[in-house]
This record gives C-alpha cells, structure tokens and sequence, in this order.
C-alpha cells in the first residue's frame, strides 16, 4: 500500500488540511489524515496491511518501512482533477505481503497414508511402542477401531487432523494412543533417547465439559497405570483451584486435561507454563468455538506451543521459546466454523474420518456433509444438520412413544422392562424436574439417580461411578450429559423432553450403541408433539418407528404415511 504525498512541507499540509488519497493498486480511496500524522511524512512509505500489523509484532522490521528518496520538484502540485491511475500506480497486481499465516512455498508436507494400515486387525500394526500395546492389551483392547485405525499413523507422521467420526467410535483414543507413543513412560524408544526432550507439559488437552474432561483424564490414567496416573493432570471448573496448583507444581505432569475457563485461569496466573508443549487437542471443537469460551481459548491457543510454521516473537520474552505444536481437533460434526478454525490454528490440516484421509483444503464445505448419510436425505438440510446424521452411531433402532404427560414417567419404566434394558440414561430439558422422576421411579422399585451442573464435583463423580458399576438401572439428567458422557453399556437412550432440534437429538442418541454395540433410542411425547419427532426424522434421515406397549412389550406401529 503505497501513500502518496505532496514533495513539499507545503503541499504536504495543504494536502492533509483537506483530504489525503491512498493508493491501493488500481483503486485509490479518500481517507482523512490528521496535519501531525501525514506531516511527519517527507519520503514515500510503504506499509504493509492491518491484518498483517495484528498478528506480527510491532517492530520496525515488521512493518517493513522503507524511505526512498525522489528528487524535489518544486513546481509541480498534484493535480486532482487530472490524475490517471497509470500515471503514478504499476498496472501489475501488487504482491500480497506476507505474514505469520503465510504457508512457506514447497513448504507443505506431503501426506503419504498407508491406506492397508485402515483394515488393521491390531495396534501393533500401527506403530504403536510395545510397551503401549501390552498396555492395551491388558484392558482388553486387541483391535483399533475404524477411526482408530486412519487417525493413528496419521497424527504419528506429525500432520494436524481434524478427526470426524460418529459419537462412541473411540475418538479419544484415536488421539491419545499416538500422543502416549511420543510422550511419557510408554513412549518409543527413540522418543526416550531424543536429547531434544525436555521436562515440563507436553500435551494439552481441552474439553468443552468437567464430565468430558474427567473421562479422558480417567483414560489416560488406566493406560499409565497406578504407578504412573499423576503424569496426567485435571484442571476442570468446580473443584479447587489451589489444589490443582499445588499438584502441577509436586506432580510435573506431561499431560493436562481440563476446561477452557480452569485452563486460562491457572496461565494467566502464571501457575500453567506450555510454551514447550508439542500437543495441543481440542475435543468437542464445535462447542469450543462457541461465544462463551472465546477468551479462553484466545489465550490458550497463543500460549500452547507455537503453530507450526509461524515465527517467534522478538518482543514477547518467554513466549518467544516455544515449540511447534501439532494440532489435534475432534468432533463428531464438522460445521465450517471448524474448518475454518483448522485452517487458522493448523497447517495443512487433514481430515480423518473411517478409512478415510485427505487435505482439508482439498474438502469444499459441501463435502463435509454426511459420508454415511442416506442419499434420500434433504437438500435442503444445513450442514450442521447433516453433519449430526454422522454422529449418529450406526446401530440403534429408535422409537417414539405417545403418552399423557402425567404418564411419561409410568411409560418410561414400562420402556424400560420391555426393553429389558440394564443401563439407561433419561434425557430432560430442564433440572428442576429431575428429582421428581427420580422419586417416582425409585418408588416403584426401580433405582435411579439424578446428574446435573448444579450438583457438586465429588457428587457427580459418585453418581456417575454407582451407575458405571451397575448400582443404578437409570440415571436422569439434562442437556449437560449429551456430550462427554461415556458409558458404554448403555443400552437405552429415553427422551422424557423433546431435545430441541436434530442436532441435539443425535448428541443423546450417541450415549447409547457405542463402540459398535446395539442401542435403543425411545422419545415419549404428547399427541401434539409427533410432529416435531417426525420433523427430526425427515431431517436426520433414520427410521424413527412409532411404537406401544402393551402387555410388556413394545409393539412397532405402521404408519399409513412417513413424511
């Protein structure tokens, strides 16, 4: 951008006393100019654009001022009326300046997947350390997973992913596996000989939840071991922040997991420091990238590491130390804000679905829809929408039930024993009523128990325990559970509240029929709500049956006509 001003400090604040033009290439446009700003200026300068000023540091290097002397020429003004644009501006196209986003030429990195690797019938297969296989082995874990299988040798080689899979297809370890493999006590051994590593936390991992959070810390610590569990730290809301200090500072963990407002908190205070980190994970990034976690997550992804291909400070002191990070995203829905996030905070970020890898620039935002949608599915669908039919685990049969409202929770436990179902999670919209369906059903013999944000963390952890462990056949709760609850014997999903649109629905839904397993989903409504279940039925593209019970069974009804 090159601003053009009268040769003499005459001209020149004549010029600024009106109007002072700035020439873009073939354009110009007027912009008032205070005397003191455009009088210092007796040179031509030129100066590189605002988005480039936000993202550099503010140095004279990286603003790039040059002065270049032109002879005086006193008796010539500039003439307004007369100015041709080839007269003073290059017909060529200017350069676009680079800047901290700018993708260094030949400098992407090739992406090279074994695709025999997607079929792998073991972990070992995928170059995962021996020590790390046994592990697994002793939890009963033999073979990966579809996603397992495609996200593993691809976050190995470094690229930043993006993982997209339905809800229960095991995700977290799609990520944790290659993560432990170059991190901690389990890792390769020519990752434990590297004379580059260096204490300190080298993995972040952040979750949109406390629930979420403390499941994939519980995973981490079952792959450790007992002896090695305080390698992985929590920094989740609602428990006590000090504690959690304190442990950072004794335990010097490799791994953290944590929420995004705990996470920034404990940084901006100086307790956090992840300027070395080499992994930085965003699990559920669709919720992250929502208006309330904005500041976090500003201050997270600028202090995590250093994006790949970016240029370190001069100015910023310590931040300037910093490693490159590789970038982790996961979710089971990729709307556009989660492409465009990948593109800004990765570089050349992959997408990884089943059996499926390739550039994420090389996907237009159309094909992110569905890759195992039915193809009868609605065009005019959103792509959020679509993208929540992914979600969708593949083996579930879903219901819907009409009842009297003052009979939902009596059609409920009927559900429930006809189904015979041994785990099951009733979703409501609001909290209050949680505890009444929870008295009710326990009234008719049936155990139950209520889960939601308002209770305290030791109290969720004990419920959440009781029902893993099969002390309680129904745990009741609201919107909070539909994402990061994982409990794989569940095998009844009830809806007692409508959830409020498709994608919603598919996040309940995904709590049930996890890892492969067979699920059911049964949404109990009034009569004057079938409509908004058959309206989520045409939208999801899945056979939403309606059904009764009679006699102890659920009986499938035909309808005369399915929209």
């Amino acid at each position: 951008m090159e601003l053009i001003i009268g040769q003499t400090h005459r001209n020149v604040l004549a010029l600024a006393s009106s109007r002072s033009y700035l020439f873009l290439g073939d354009h110009f446009f007027l912009r008032k100019l205070s005397v003191a700003r455009v009088a210092g200026f007796h040179r031509t300068a030129w100066f590189r654009n605002r988005h480039d000023l936000q993202n550099d540091p503010l140095t004279l290097s990286s603003l790039e001022v040059k002065h270049k002397a032109e002879p005086e020429k006193k008796d010539k003004v500039l003439n307004l009326r007369n100015w041709k644009p080839s007269a003073k501006v290059s017909s060529s196209k200017p350069k676009p300046a680079s800047n901290a986003r700018s993708k260094p030429a030949g400098a992407q990195k090739p992406l090279k997947i074994d695709e025999s690797l997607f079929s792998a019938k073991t972990f070992g297969e995928l170059g995962l350390p021996p020590l790390l296989v046994d592990r697994l082995e002793k939890e009963g874990l033999t073979a990966p997973t579809e996603v397992q299988s495609a996200a593993i040798p691809t976050i190995s080689q470094d690229h930043d992913v993006v993982i997209q899979s339905y809800t229960g297809s095991g995700k977290t370890l799609a990520y944790l596996l290659p993560i432990l493999s170059k991190v901690g006590p389990l890792k390769t051994p020519a990752e434990q000989s590297s004379p580059d590593q260096k204490p300190g936390i080298e993995a972040v991992v952040v979750a949109p939840s406390r629930e979420l959070g403390m499941q994939i810390v519980r995973e981490v610590e079952r792959l450790l071991g007992p002896a090695d569990k305080k390698l992985v730290q929590q920094l989740v809301g609602g428990a006590n922040r000090s504690r959690q200090e304190e442990a950072l500072k004794k335990n010097k963990p490799v791994i953290v997991v944590g929420t995004p407002g705990r996470i920034a908190e404990i940084s901006a205070a100086g307790k956090l420091h992840t300027h070395g980190c080499r992994f930085l994970v965003l699990d559920e990034v669709d919720q992250l990238l929502s208006f309330n976690y904005r500041e976090d997550m500003h201050r997270i992804i600028e202090h995590v590491g250093r994006r790949s291909g970016t240029k370190p400070s001069n100015i910023l002191g310590p931040l300037a130390k910093r490693t490159e990070r590789q970038t982790i995203m996961v979710s089971a829905t990729i709307p556009f804000s989660v492409v465009r996030a990948a593109r800004s905070w990765g570089r050349d970020p992959v997408l990884v679905r089943a059996k499926s890898v390739l550039p994420l620039d090389s996907v237009s935002t159309d094909g992110l829809v569905p890759f195992k949608s039915n193809p009868d599915a609605t065009s005019s669908s959103s792509s959020a929408t679509r993208g929540a039919i992914d979600s969708l685990p593949p083996n579930l049969e879903h219901y819907y039930c009409v009842s009297k409202a003052q009979h939902k929770v009596d059609t409920l436990r009927r559900c429930v024993h006809a189904l015979s179902a041994n785990t099951v999670i009733v979703f409501m919209n609001n909290t209050k009523p949680l505890k009444d369906v929870v008295f009710k059903l326990e009234a008719r013999g049936m155990k139950a128990a209520e889960l939601h944000g308002d209770l305290g963390k030791l109290t969720r952890s004990t419920v959440l325990k009781k029902f893993k462990d099969g002390e309680m056949r129904v745990l009741v709760t609201n919107e909070l559970s539909a994402r990061g609850l994982d409990v794989p014997e569940c095998d009844l999903v009830v809806n007692l509240d409508l959830p409020t649109d498709s994608i919603h629905y598919a996040h309940r839904a995904g709590r049930t029929g996890r890892l492969g397993r067979k699920g059911s989903v049964v949404t109990i409504c009034e009569e004057p709500e079938v409509f908004v279940v058959k309206k989520l039925r045409k939208q999801l593209s899945v056979a939403i049956k309606p059904c009764e019970l009679a006699e102890g069974n659920l009986v499938v009804q035909r309808e005369e006509e399915v929209e």
